[in-house]
């Protein structure tokens, strides 16, 4: 490998200086652990700027035990959890929300990553038949796993859905940030304002070295009563609870603070970055009928389709993942410390390889 920066996932990107400065400031003394300090006292405080007045937030370490816990947290042992197939936790948890939560997903097909109202409806039947496990929740991720982006009403449609058949919406918001920015509006706009009940707000893929949290958004309706209040226990049995929790509210801090101002930086320009990237693509693509990108990039993601000895070639440069096996899809993700320079690299890779 040529190029030790690369394209594989913006978990490979370094932590943010504000990430670590906050982190250095907060280590001095003692604090109570838990969650008893000043730092995660502030988180919540963030939390209800950016989500609304009910919300809470309880930070955690990774994505996946976000989503194992929010999930937990609203399903019942024998009810189930809607997604697509595509979704992160079906296929990238390791199995982790079946083997720890406990928890049965009903996938259905999606082409672009994104789950309709429609596809949703069809997993809706059987209720109250004791042979199938129950759907309860229904789980998107945005930006999606496909590097698609749902639009507000696309949300609003899918909780209105959801409730409208008891069930609560669950939004893994692993790159939040990057669609936050995509859409040009706030969290609560594509949150809150539109029916979401659950959100895994993700941290580390936008600066942080491992902090994310989940989010409750109404803490003061009786369902999301419930929801908090299981949350803390939830957390400690799957393993989720940092003893130490001011340094990973510290993390969510520096990100989110001042309407999440770094966060917000940092998308906006792993977003342009993943722009030129496509725009790049599309204009090799326009002389060599043999490559393709089939889906705009709507955030931070690329997923051009190349022939497999062209991969092969790039690949000696720059590390990524081969998406699809079957039809050569890749994808290139762009981070919160993408350059310019790592652009036009790619570039070139990409126009050397099929020449």
């Amino acid at each position: 490998m040529k190029n030790k920066r690369g394209f594989t996932s913006d978990n490979y990107a370094g932590v943010h200086p504000e990430v670590l400065a906050r982190m250095a400031a907060v280590n001095p003394g003692h604090q109570v652990a838990y969650g008893d300090d000043t730092e995660t006292a502030r988180f919540q405080e963030i939390v209800k700027e950016l989500f609304g007045k009910n919300a809470v937030g309880f930070p955690v370490f990774n994505g996946t035990g976000a989503n194992v816990v929010a999930l937990q947290s609203a399903v019942k042992r024998w009810e189930a959890v809607i997604c697509v197939e595509s979704a992160h936790i079906h296929m990238d948890e390791g199995g982790a929300p079946e083997k720890m939560g406990g928890l049965k997903l009903w996938t259905v097909p999606s082409p672009d990553g994104k789950l309709s109202v429609e596809a949703a409806q069809t997993q809706i039947f059987d209720i109250g038949v004791v042979h199938r496990a129950q759907p309860t929740v229904i789980s998107i991720t945005q930006t999606t796993e496909m590097g698609t982006l749902y639009q507000p009403e696309e949300i609003a449609a899918l909780a209105d859905f959801a409730h409208a058949n008891g069930m609560l919406l669950h939004l893994d918001g692993a790159r939040l940030s990057n669609a936050a920015a995509a859409l040009g509006k706030s969290f609560k706009e594509f949150t809150t304002d539109v029916g979401v009940d659950l959100v895994s707000l993700g941290g580390t893929k936008i600066g942080g070295m491992a902090a994310e949290a989940v989010i409750v958004i109404n803490s003061t309706s009786p369902r999301g009563k419930e929801l908090a209040e299981a949350m803390p226990f939830l957390r400690k049995t799957s393993m989720q609870l940092p003893s130490k929790m001011r340094f990973v509210s510290a993390q969510l801090n520096a990100l989110f603070a001042d309407g999440a101002k770094v966060a917000m930086e940092n998308a906006q320009l792993a977003n342009s970055m993943a722009a030129k990237l496509y725009e790049g693509v599309l204009e090799i693509a326009g002389k060599h009928p043999e490559v393709s990108v089939p889906n705009r990039a709507e955030a931070n993601a690329v997923f051009p389709i190349l022939p497999g000895n062209v991969t092969k070639k790039i690949q000696e440069d720059f590390r990524f993942y081969i998406w699809d096996q079957v039809t050569g899809q890749v994808r290139w993700m762009c981070s919160w410390d993408t350059t310019l320079e790592d652009v036009e690299g790619l570039l070139t890779s990409l126009r050397t390889a099929v020449s």
